[in-house]
């Protein structure tokens, strides 16, 4: 709570401790979302890749998985797949300050390709898309390769600064890359979260939709604006933008909370 009697200077520390708190509560619900997601791909995909049993990929309820064949196409996708549970699990731990701190060479190390298979996966992603037909409605294709061009602008932008040394820089760079290499997984919480707040208003079993058409593009827009937020309210001096931006960061937790609780039982649980 912020003491509204202290010293300006003791309120603005007491409401930037709430920020970082609340943005600590909103990580550490997604580290267990992503590891959970991570968790469902590799148990999901890697016994079926591993035994021969490909044709199986389509069980787990995707647009397009396997495509008799296309062996080149096959490949792409399981690739694809795959290197989301090391992104998910890679993601996460570079962005845990211990870990960072403590090994910064390994840091290092990981984060370069950490940031390689970001630009892979979003050029790999965008070629499904488009060159596969991985898709039910141009709306969502068009949503999901903007979502592709900007990872591969953020993962640039934050090899630059890392390069340079400008740690800053490269570090706020680098979580925007992890926010929007986490579209897809946004995607699916945001879909679980509001159907169950909702009871699916505005979804439609062939992604057209009204709410199809927002998550198309708002499954990454609106994580990354809520992000830049938080640095807007991490650099500035004003404690009522820090308390309102950490009522937001609450409210932000609560939705991925509820959403990782949705995909989990419903979507990712059930293939495991």
């Amino acid at each position: 709570m912020v003491d509204t009697f202290a010293p300006p200077a003791r309120r603005a520390l007491n409401a930037h401790t709430v920020l970082k708190t609340t943005g600590l509560l909103w990580f550490l619900v997604a580290v267990i979302g992503q590891w959970l997601f991570a968790y469902y791909v590799i148990a999901a995909y890697g016994p079926r890749t591993a035994g021969g049993s490909w044709a199986s990929w389509d069980d787990v309820g995707l647009i397009q998985g396997y495509t008799a064949g296309d062996l080149i196409g096959n490949l792409a996708f399981v690739s694809h797949a795959l290197l989301t549970a090391v992104v998910c699990i890679g993601g996460t731990m570079q962005l845990m300050p211990p870990i960072r701190n403590r090994f910064p060479a390994i840091h290092r190390f990981t984060g370069r390709i950490y940031l390689s298979v970001a630009v892979v996966m979003a050029v790999g992603g965008i070629w499904m898309i488009w060159g596969r037909g991985s898709r039910l409605t141009d709306i969502g294709g068009w949503g999901t390769t903007i979502n592709g061009v900007l990872v591969l602008v953020t993962a640039i932008v934050a090899f630059h600064f890392a390069r340079r040394r400008q740690i800053d820089q490269h570090r706020r760079w680098a979580m925007r890359t992890f926010i929007l290499l986490s579209g897809v997984w946004f995607t699916r919480l945001g879909y679980m979260s509001w159907a169950i707040a909702t009871g699916g208003a505005g979804m439609s079993r062939s992604l057209d939709g009204p709410f199809d058409m927002f998550i198309a593009f708002g499954s990454y827009l609106l994580p990354l604006a809520v992000l830049e937020l938080y640095f807007l309210a991490s650099d500035s001096r004003s404690g009522g933008l820090k308390l309102a931006t950490s009522g937001l960061m609450l409210w932000a937790t609560a939705a991925t909370a509820l959403g990782v609780f949705g995909a989990w039982t419903v979507m990712w649980s059930p293939h495991v």
